[in-house]
């Protein structure tokens, strides 16, 4: 079983046989992944390598009904703009263009929705492709419960814990979700499928 990551996820704590090697860094203690791909582990005298592979050799394009892993660029009161990394579980070598808009994001109360409630920029969302509104950009939706944010750090927090800012939120309800270090909460549209390590697993 692969366990993909994205760029600035954490994997795992650092420590004196626990130490980061391609595609990754250390930082506060602990390793994140500076690339997308899958993590491989190497033994190295009586050290364990922590590394990213990028599978970048994908060369596919969505089409209507997949369903996509993306992360969130910019966030207004209209859209959000994606980078979409993954259809289903291809890693893609490329990202492409997405974009949310607020009819989108549920399926009901779509007057009350606020964006900036729902996604914060680069939040890793599930998304499923719908049809094309605008060239060379794919239109997301993320109106089924089973889709949302399946990854998230909590922002702003680095004068209250430096770590806060780096540390993924966990999800409280399916309309927020809360940082362990600090507590402090955050709106978000919470994907149903939440994993209580928010990596991806292919099998």
């Amino acid at each position: 079983m692969e366990i993909v990551c994205f760029p600035g996820q954490r994997i795992c704590a650092a420590n004196d046989n626990i130490i980061a090697g391609s595609g990754t860094y250390e930082r506060l203690g602990y390793i994140f992944s500076s690339l997308a791909g899958t993590i491989e582990t190497t033994t190295q005298e009586k050290n364990n390598i922590i590394s990213v592979k990028s599978l970048g050799n994908k060369t596919v394009l969505p089409v209507v009904g997949d369903v996509v892993t993306a992360r969130v660029e910019i966030v207004n009161q209209r859209f959000a703009k994606c980078q979409i990394l993954c259809i289903g579980d291809v890693l893609l070598n490329r990202p492409l263009r997405g974009i949310l808009r607020k009819e989108d994001v549920r399926a009901t109360d779509i007057d009350r929705v606020e964006m900036y409630k729902n996604f914060r920029p680069n939040d890793i969302i599930l998304a499923k492709v719908i049809p094309q509104i605008e060239l060379h950009t794919f239109s997301l939706s993320t109106a089924e419960n089973e889709l949302g944010v399946v990854l998230a750090t909590a922002r702003g927090l680095a004068a209250t814990c430096n770590r806060a800012s780096n540390t993924p939120m966990v999800p409280i309800s399916w309309l927020e979700m809360q940082c362990p270090l600090t507590g402090i909460k955050e709106p978000r549209k919470v994907a149903k499928i939440m994993s209580e390590n928010s990596l991806v697993k292919i099998e």
